[in-house]
């Protein structure tokens, strides 16, 4: 497939303690902007996701946020995006910006970074959309992360297949050039005869 058009952006509302994390992030946005793709994100000006959303504008690129009203209200919503939806609950923020979106990266964040991008993989596992997903690795933050999934495929839970289309770097110029390469798929989750029986 081409390289996306409109890349949705998970990261943290706080930078993290080493600045490496924000030092990636610009460069991740500069790069996204230099390449023409579109940066959908949760629409805040606060950490990682102030941090990329501010490369993106300063390259000359585009930023559309969705954001719930009530963080609009604590005044953590970016003043100066391309665009910004306003929605009034979590869920609908999801939804906004998968429909906004045709592939799907992780920098580190935490808890809603999680959230947000295990939604995405599990729409692809059960076959809902085949855009590509990946974890951007900095100083290694993931690396537990990628360790437990494998884990999953050995305990049986999930098919190696699966694993396999999620792409772990750190490396800005690889990750760009594995979603130009990147062909989806669709591998169906089994059910084990054992459960059906228990």
């Amino acid at each position: 497939m081409p390289l996306p058009t409109s890349l949705c952006v998970y990261c943290g509302s706080s930078s993290g303690k080493h600045p490496h994390y924000a030092a990636q992030a610009r460069e991740f946005g500069t790069e996204m902007a230099r390449r023409g793709i579109t940066l959908i994100y949760g629409g805040g000006k606060v950490g990682l996701m102030g941090t990329v959303a501010d490369a993106v504008l300063a390259a000359g690129g585009k930023a559309i946020g969705v954001i719930p009203r009530q963080l609009v209200e604590r005044e953590v919503a970016h003043p100066g995006l391309t665009e910004m939806h306003v929605v009034e609950t979590m869920h609908q923020r999801k939804t906004r910006m998968y429909e906004l979106s045709d592939a799907f990266v992780a920098l580190p964040g935490g808890f809603g970074t999680m959230d947000e991008m295990f939604e995405m993989l599990t729409w692809a596992q059960l076959g809902l959309h085949r855009y590509p997903c990946a974890f951007f690795d900095v100083r290694g933050y993931y690396a537990q992360l990628r360790a437990m999934m494998d884990h999953m495929v050995t305990e049986g839970f999930v098919r190696a297949e699966q694993r396999d289309w999620i792409w772990f770097g750190d490396s800005t110029e690889q990750l760009f050039d594995w979603m130009a390469q990147h062909q989806g798929g669709y591998t169906p989750k089994w059910i084990d005869r054992s459960s059906v029986e228990a």
